[in-house]
């Protein structure tokens, strides 16, 4: 796998080249906006959002018109609103700085593992259950369509990223049943996860605001998610 790391920290960005390449992971390095968006050939980029030419958010919306790689923010931004607007913008995954060497292989090749069948020829809607993952499924007004990973509600595509569809798809395995942010995480993300919970409550905020209504995705205090038409 060839990784663009776009970071203009020096001291970053040579130590986690030297960490990947030990691992045995192609890096090309571009230290601004520009450069990044120069770049070609790569399979996963590694993106901070704070780059000295260009808003790195900017970047991330460009780099998602033109490839479907999958994007990992590295960010110092810790709000949720800054993650969710990233993951909005096409990023499939989020760390937030400091992080460690560790956590930053773990994200990436769970990245990598939900995204290699992503590629699929495009299907029309229609509708099926979930125990039949070859059909589409039918949710209410949402049809998800797991072999063509397409998502409609009322006839019309909602564009998600791979990380969001696999969340919803997850959801959608059980009607109505609570799962709980660490049965997500291992089962959407990693079963060796080893970021922090709240990356799921990111996903969902972003997932909602696509899906047009809170009311897809219900949060169940102190337990987890579950997905229900709305009423």
């Amino acid at each position: 796998m060839k990784i663009l790391l776009v970071e203009d920290d020096r001291s970053i960005a040579d130590s986690v080249v030297e960490g990947l390449t030990a691992e045995g992971f192609l890096v090309e390095h571009a230290a601004t906006g520009a450069a990044a968006l120069a770049a070609t050939g790569y399979d996963m980029v590694l993106l901070d959002l704070g780059l000295p030419d260009m808003d790195g958010r900017d970047v991330c919306r460009q780099l998602r018109s033109r490839s479907a790689a999958p994007i990992i923010m590295l960010t110092a931004r810790a709000e949720e609103f800054d993650r969710v607007l990233g993951l909005e913008l096409g990023a499939d995954d989020y760390v937030t700085k400091p992080f460690s060497f560790r956590e930053l292989v773990a994200r990436i090749r769970a990245v990598g593992r939900r995204t290699v069948d992503a590629g699929a020829d495009a299907g029309a809607p229609g509708s099926g259950a979930a125990d039949d993952l070859t059909s589409p499924q039918q949710i209410g007004a949402m049809v998800l369509d797991r072999r063509t990973r397409r998502v409609y509600i009322g006839g019309e595509e909602v564009q998600l990223t791979a990380k969001e569809f696999d969340l919803l798809a997850f959801l959608a395995t059980d009607i109505g049943a609570v799962h709980t942010r660490t049965e997500i995480l291992e089962n959407v993300w990693d079963a060796h996860w080893y970021g922090p919970t709240k990356t799921v409550d990111a996903h969902v905020a972003s997932l909602r605001k696509k899906l047009g209504s809170h009311e897809w995705i219900q949060a169940v205090r102190g337990v987890g998610f579950r997905l229900e038409p709305p009423a």
